[in-house]
């Protein structure tokens, strides 16, 4: 019983770890697409097939940068590895959802990466790659 109340302690944290992580990855890369739209100003439509291809390739590189800077898990790896993969992706995807709604309720310009669905892709994205690369 204490065995498995570990392993599911673990999961939890190897989760909320990922997940924090994941968030402050996905802001930097919310204020740097911010930043860089400021330069474009003409972007009205956005493709969102290229939209999830350039935020999932961004989201790979992230996942490599932070294997190199960092090459060990945050946590130690429960009996329940690779819960993360999906769970922390789903977690940034809803901080980002909220996010968006926020910048929309105070009449914000919101960008494409700050809703559910682009920001899944870019956090699923790195966490995968985390996930293969420190097995």
């Amino acid at each position: 019983m204490d065995e498995l109340l570990a392993s599911v302690m673990a999961a939890i944290a190897e989760v909320l770890f990922e997940a924090v992580f994941e968030i402050v990855c996905v802001g930097g890369a919310s204020f740097l697409i911010r930043a860089i739209s400021k330069l474009f100003k003409a972007i009205s439509h956005v493709n969102p097939v290229a939209t999830t291809f350039v935020l999932g390739m961004l989201g790979v590189l992230v996942g490599f940068l932070s294997v190199a800077a960092y090459p060990h898990p945050f946590v130690h790896p429960s009996r329940l590895h690779g819960v993360s993969v999906i769970a922390s992706p789903l977690i940034t995807g809803l901080a980002m959802f909220k996010l968006g709604r926020l910048l929309r309720r105070h009449g914000r310009r919101v960008m494409p990466i700050e809703s559910f669905g682009y920001g899944f892709v870019f956090a699923f994205a790195m966490a995968l790659v985390r996930f293969l690369m420190l097995k």
